[in-house]
């Protein structure tokens, strides 16, 4: 077994430790405590936050952003697949040469949404302004890792390459904002169950 196919193990073990305690502390904080009177469905809110508050059209001004809103959406899918492969990788799957490049097409497609996004955040000053570090080194491992993962998918990158790419991705989720993959689902919860208690959500359907 190699050093670097041990380094990404390492890596995925500290990441999934770190997670799970994030993970733990959110559910010992309990469902927010809300002392006035309950007026709507909390569940069907809850639900809502998670599907229909989710699009473009009902999303704070993401409406008025819909190419960055795209972007962002492919970005995020490629992100679940590089790490989808990752593991199966690991475990030793080898892909048909026809599935592998189809697989890479869309990581290469999703790698350039995610640099689109990185070029508009610089170059755009409100959003450098808004911007932190940890914005920018996110960025930058996510998108590497798809491109790398695209690069070993069509035969063209060392493995050596690939596990060092997916060690620096894992050892930095605990730490930096791409913990939002556990703190996501308690945020949309914690969402859904203000409006729902407030009974603003879900919207009324002659709305």
């Amino acid at each position: 077994m190699h050093w670097y196919f041990i380094l990404s193990l390492g890596t995925l073990v500290i990441c999934l430790f770190f997670c799970l305690y994030h993970f733990i502390r959110l559910v010992r904080y309990g469902a927010p405590t809300d002392f006035s009177h309950k007026l709507g469905n909390t569940d069907a809110a809850i639900k809502y936050s998670f599907t229909g508050a989710m699009s473009p059209s009902k999303k704070e001004s993401a409406y008025l952003h819909l190419p960055t809103y795209s972007a962002g959406i492919l970005y995020h899918i490629g992100t679940f697949l590089a790490i989808i492969i990752f593991f199966l990788q690991l475990t030793g799957v080898r892909f048909p040469v026809f599935l592998a490049y189809i697989f890479a097409f869309i990581l290469i497609i999703t790698a350039i949404s995610g640099t689109g996004i990185l070029i508009k955040r610089i170059s755009i000053r409100i959003l450098r302004k808004l911007s932190c570090p940890d914005d920018y080194i996110s960025n930058i491992l996510v998108t590497l890792f798809q491109l790398i993962t695209a690069l070993l998918l069509a035969g063209h990158i060392y493995q050596s390459v690939y596990y060092i790419a997916a060690a620096l991705l894992l050892i930095y989720i605990p730490v930096g904002k791409l913990r939002h993959l556990v703190y996501f689902f308690a945020a949309r919860y914690q969402l859904g169950y203000f409006y729902g208690w407030r009974g603003s959500w879900p919207p009324s359907k002659k709305y």
